[in-house]
């Protein structure tokens, strides 16, 4: 089988999209579901490209039994829209930059990441950068709930 390839997006890639690659991934590991997924993320802009997660994300990860220090920031590459099934995006500004950028035939696979959790009445993981630790606790929050859904979804999808 094919590994199911999924991109998570937001603006710099040090923040959101990093902190949803580690909490999708230690999901995908609870269930013992590794050899199906092939998981990353990437950024809209290339403000960051090489950084690791924000120190403050990746501090309030640790403390959820996460580890994004291996993680590096890199920009979202063209191929990225062929290589991909799923590209998750973090908020309607990332959503509306890939789609200006992605080929017609794959808009498809961009979506909103909390979509695949309609509890939360939101779309968009608030930016965490220019606040307090609280933001991060909530990108955590937010995307644990979506990744929940996100992967009910595939494992049904794909009959997984």
């Amino acid at each position: 089988m094919q590994k199911i390839k999924v991109l998570f997006v937001c603006m710099g890639n040090i923040c959101r999209s990093p902190t949803a690659e580690g909490v999708f991934t230690q999901l995908v590991a609870e269930q013992k579901l590794q050899a199906f997924f092939e998981i990353d993320s990437a950024g809209t802009h290339a403000y960051h490209v090489g950084a690791p997660p924000d120190l403050r994300a990746q501090k309030a990860a640790n403390e959820r039994g996460l580890d994004l220090s291996k993680q590096r920031a890199r920009k979202v590459r063209l191929e990225d829209f062929e290589t991909f099934d799923y590209i998750l995006v973090m908020d309607g500004n990332n959503y509306d930059l890939l789609m200006e950028e992605c080929p017609v035939e794959q808009q498809h696979k961009v979506q909103y990441f909390l979509n695949y959790e309609p509890s939360l009445k939101t779309r968009d993981v608030p930016d965490p950068y220019y606040g307090g630790q609280y933001g991060f606790e909530k990108v955590l929050d937010l995307t644990a709930a979506a990744a929940l859904g996100f992967l009910s979804v595939v494992k049904a999808e794909r009959a997984i």
